[in-house]
C-alpha cells in the first residue's frame, strides 16, 4: 500500500519544475524541504525550531541542494515570498525527536493556507499531512478540514487520502490543486 507521504510526493512532483517557487511550510527534518529541492531551484522553507534548520542544513549540504531555510513561522509566508508559488506542503504536528509542547497551531496553519492558496497558479497544487495523535492534534485536524471542505468547487479540486480502519492515529494526508 502507498504512503500518504508517497502520495504527496507523487502529485506534487506531477506539477513542479525547475523554474517553480515552491514552499515546505513545515521543514521539520528536512525531508520535504530536500524532496523539493531535487524538483526546484527556488524552495522557502519555514520552521520555528533552530534544531529544524539545522537538521535540514545538513541535510541539503549532503545531497548538494540548496533552499532558503527561514526561522519564522509559516503564518508569516507573505513576508518572504513575495511572487506566485506552484505548490506547497505541510506536515502538522511536531518535530519527531524533539520537544513534543512545540506544535502546529490551527489559527497559523489556516493563515498560512490562507496566503499560501492566495499565491498559487492554476495547477498548484498543496499538500497537507495531517499527524493528529497528540494534543491539539485533533483540534488542527478537525479545522483544517472544515477549511478546505469550505474551498469553492469552481476553483479547487481538494482530495483526501488515509487509512479508515486504523486503531491509532494514521496520518491522514489532504491534496488541494487550483483550478
Amino acid at each position: 500500500m502507498i504512503k500518504p507521504q508517497e502520495v504527496a510526493h507523487e502529485l506534487l512532483s506531477e506539477v513542479i519544475e525547475v523554474d517553480d517557487v515552491v514552499v515546505d511550510a513545515t521543514m521539520g527534518n528536512g525531508h520535504d524541504t530536500l524532496f523539493l529541492a531535487k524538483l526546484s531551484n527556488h524552495v522557502y522553507a519555514f520552521d520555528v525550531q533552530e534544531q529544524a534548520i539545522e537538521s535540514t542544513r545538513k541535510r541539503l549540504s549532503q545531497a548538494g541542494k540548496r533552499a532558503h531555510l527561514i526561522l519564522d513561522g509559516h503564518e508569516n509566508v507573505a513576508n518572504y515570498v513575495k511572487g506566485n508559488i506552484k505548490a506547497a506542503v505541510f506536515n502538522l504536528g511536531y518535530l519527531p525527536q524533539a520537544d513534543k509542547s512545540i506544535i502546529t497551531l490551527p489559527d497559523t496553519t489556516l493563515r498560512a493556507l490562507s496566503a499560501l492558496t492566495d499565491k498559487l497558479i492554476k495547477g498548484g497544487r498543496i499538500a497537507i499531512m495531517l499527524y493528529y495523535g497528540h494534543p491539539g492534534g485533533r483540534e488542527e485536524k478537525d479545522r483544517i478540514t472544515k477549511w478546505v471542505t469550505a474551498l469553492p468547487q469552481q476553483d479547487w479540486h481538494v482530495y483526501a487520502y488515509g487509512a479508515l480502519n486504523q486503531v491509532h492515529t494514521p496520518p491522514q494526508l489532504i491534496i488541494i490543486e487550483k483550478r
